[in-house]
This record gives C-alpha cells, structure tokens and sequence, in this order.
C-alpha cells in the first residue's frame, strides 16, 4: 500500500480527482493518509474532511521563522510516515531539507509542458496568461519529480491540450484540469503505486507492465 499525502493551496480539483480514482478503485493500491494546506481556507481541506480524510492547516504565518514552519512542515510529513508526497497546487516553498530525505518521493503537477512557461514567476492562471501572450497553439501539463530547482526535476507524465482561438487565461485553464491534470495526476500515482517507475541519470522511466 503506498502512503500518500497531498499538499495544496487552493480548492483541490486535482486533490478530488485522486480521491476520485481511489474510490473507484483505479488506485486500489494508494492510501491518502493526509492533506496539508498553507490556508486555513482552503477549500481542499474540506474535501478531505468529507472523504474521512486527515486535514491539516499549517500556515507559514503561525510561526515567528521561516525555519521554524520548515521544520514543523517536516514533523508533519514524517509523522504520516509517507511513501509518495504529492504537490497539488501547493504554492510554498519546500524546505531544503526536504530533498534528501524525500528524494525522487515527490511529485508535482504543471500546467503547461515544461520546459515551457515554467520556473520561478509561472504558477496558477499566471501560466496560462504567458501560453495566450506567446501565441502557442498547444498547451498541457506535466508531472515531474520535485528537486531543489523549480519545475526542474525529472519529467514523468505529460499531456497536450489545444488551445483555442477564443480562450481565455480562464476557458484555458479548465480545459487544461479537465484534460490534463485530472487525468496525470492519479497516473502517475497509479504507476509509482505499482513500482513501474525508476529515476535515473536525471530522468524518469516508465517500466512497461508485466505480460
């Protein structure tokens, strides 16, 4: 059974669409032992809370240091003791020791295809904005390891969505969770439940499942 907890800022959608395939029995092999949120009003929290899941609220602010919240944000992760932590929308900063200890156990989801619109600056509808302004006429999202740089770990998962002559930053976004994301997401936590993906050099693999 692999232990997943999942950190996030906002409402949740990719939190829901994993709950989603869990109840479903997609990712028969994934345990959500808990959800974690820097805001206290984060709609994800009440997601887990309905699903009987832990919800937990650590907000940077609660505490008087940076390094004081890094090191309560660890606790909490060890105390679950975690398999896989999965980062849906969880606009923080992870501490750096968190790297080592969790090396190649955290995965992230983009909306765009890195190496594209990502990095430092490209987070939310903020994404999705530079994609219209550059004129791109394919979009999508990645999954990727997480490592000390931003969006730069080992890409798993990725997946194109078109853009329209008419969208939006807003039309755009949907379209990119209800095609991409929703759909990355549990994959890549059905394929690291069933121990078919190995990091190496720098780069994910995917092993082709057993006959």
């Amino acid at each position: 059974m692999l232990r997943v907890g999942v950190c996030v800022s906002g409402g949740g959608t990719n939190l829901q669409a994993i709950i989603d395939r869990v109840q479903d029995g997609t990712l028969a092999n994934v345990s959500l032992e808990v959800v974690v949120s820097n805001n206290r009003k984060a709609y994800a929290l009440e997601r887990a809370r309905q699903n009987g899941i832990p919800a937990v609220a650590l907000p940077p602010k609660d505490f008087e240091s940076r390094e004081e919240f890094h090191q309560a944000f660890l606790e909490l992760l060890d105390s679950y003791k975690l398999d896989l932590i999965v980062l849906a929308g969880f606009l923080v900063i992870l501490p750096p020791q968190m790297f080592p200890k969790y090396k190649n156990r955290v995965i992230n989801i983009h909306p765009s295809l890195i190496p594209s619109f990502c990095g430092t600056g490209y987070y939310g509808l903020k994404v999705h904005e530079a994609a219209l302004a550059r004129g791109v006429k394919v979009t999508g999202a990645t999954v990727h390891f997480v490592d000390e740089g931003t969006d730069s770990g080992p890409i798993l998962l990725q997946k194109a969505v078109e853009v329209r002559p008419d969208d939006t930053p807003e039309s755009l976004q949907r379209r990119v969770m209800e095609e991409a994301e929703w759909i990355l997401l549990p994959r890549a936590i059905e394929l690291i439940a069933a121990g078919r993906v190995q990091v190496k050099d720098g780069k994910a693999y995917i092993r082709e499942e057993d006959k």
